[in-house]
């Protein structure tokens, strides 16, 4: 088991941030979101492990609506590399 979350970034279509985030809310638990770049709509997502498949598949339909762009997974901005 990790002790750092999965990371992922993705651009969100800005008239649907509020409903995303609303989502993601309602299945409890299943991340932490920010926004990072307000005029860009980009969102960072700190997964749990356990969570990641939850949340890929959630993401996966609003990619299909259009409302998720270019999410992808990268290195936790969090983690110190010296450990």
């Amino acid at each position: 088991m990790n002790d750092y979350c999965l990371y992922y970034h993705a651009t969100i279509r800005k008239k649907d941030a509020l409903f995303l985030v609303g989502t993601l809310r309602f299945f409890g638990h299943i991340c932490f979101d920010r926004t990072i770049d307000p005029s860009k709509s980009l969102f960072e997502f700190f997964v749990p492990e356990g969570q990641n498949e939850k949340f890929q598949a959630i993401m996966e339909y609003f990619e299909k609506q259009g409302i998720v762009q270019q999410m992808r997974q990268l290195p936790n901005r969090l983690r110190r590399q010296d450990l």
